[in-house]
């Protein structure tokens, strides 16, 4: 039994690690994983059917359901490796009876107090190659912990770059810019401001899929709300008669379309255009 429960235990460790790599350090890929539990979280947020997020904890309760995953998972997987060979392979403080705490439950404490830096030493394992394998459970442990930090200091910014573009369709939606307006070299100066904008939250979602499960209560600061601003001011430019803003709307129509992609590669699976992929991006955040 020892075998199987070391190969089973492997498989664990490594898959978690392949999660994490692939969630934080090659988004690209986005981890098997993070992503199930996020839409996991983010479909049993719906209150009451309807397609609302409540008080927009979605996002981060996900977040939070897939740290404790990873870390339960790897704390289970080394656990697996030290529970066949307690007690034989380990020392105890005195006072405990080898025989009594060799169990499933005390392989859990030893992976768990180990997986936490915490080594409190009332059971150490004593073999060579698993005095090797604890420390490095340990350092594994520290690499979760500095990931999450990294992970939560990288998002929020992301969303805060998402929420200042969709406040700025909202200021433009709301000033009700003119015609006259528009077909200006101010004009051309306003959608090439949005064009690098949108830019940026398309390289957010790329680089932070798990953004996307982040609810905004406010309709102005909610992107999916704004998106169709965003397509009328560039069919509105596209009839200018100032070139610089027929070129402008020419960029930010490019820029709608890889947003566009890359929401409906990652989460809206329409296989349509952006209008089609926006629409379906605002239901999901019960903005239709």
């Amino acid at each position: 039994m020892t075998w199987p429960l070391t190969l089973l235990a492997a498989v664990l460790i490594l898959f978690i690690l392949r999660d994490v790599f692939h969630t934080l350090w090659h988004p690209t890929r986005h981890g098997g994983l993070s992503r199930l539990v996020m839409r996991g979280v983010w479909r049993l947020s719906a209150h009451h059917g309807e397609r609302r997020r409540p008080a927009g904890l979605a996002g981060p309760t996900g977040m939070m359901a897939v740290v404790v995953a990873w870390a339960l998972t790897v704390a289970v997987g080394w656990a697996l490796l030290y529970w066949p060979r307690m007690p034989e392979d380990f020392s105890y403080a005195t006072g405990l009876a080898p025989g009594d705490h060799a169990g499933p439950v005390d392989a859990l404490y030893v992976s768990l107090v180990t997986l936490a830096t915490l080594g409190l030493g009332d059971i150490a394992p004593t073999s060579g190659w698993l005095r090797v394998l604890a420390p490095v459970e340990a350092l594994v442990g520290f690499a979760l912990l500095s990931a999450t930090v990294a992970w939560i200091l990288g998002i929020y910014p992301a969303l805060a770059r998402r929420r200042a573009l969709a406040l700025r369709l909202s200021h433009l939606r709301r000033a009700d810019v003119d015609e006259d307006a528009l077909d200006s070299a101010g004009g051309a100066a306003v959608l090439d401001g949005l064009a690098t904008a949108l830019s940026t939250v398309t390289v957010d979602f790329l680089q932070y899929p798990e953004s996307y499960y982040f609810y905004d209560i406010d309709r102005n600061t909610s992107l999916p709300a704004q998106l169709d601003h965003a397509l009328d001011l560039t069919d509105r430019a596209a009839r200018a008669r100032h070139p610089d803003v027929r070129l402008s709307a020419s960029v930010l129509r490019t820029a709608l379309q890889d947003l566009a992609e890359v929401l409906d590669e990652r989460f809206t699976r329409t296989g349509a255009g952006p209008e089609q992929v926006f629409a379906a991006y605002a239901r999901d955040h019960g903005r239709s």
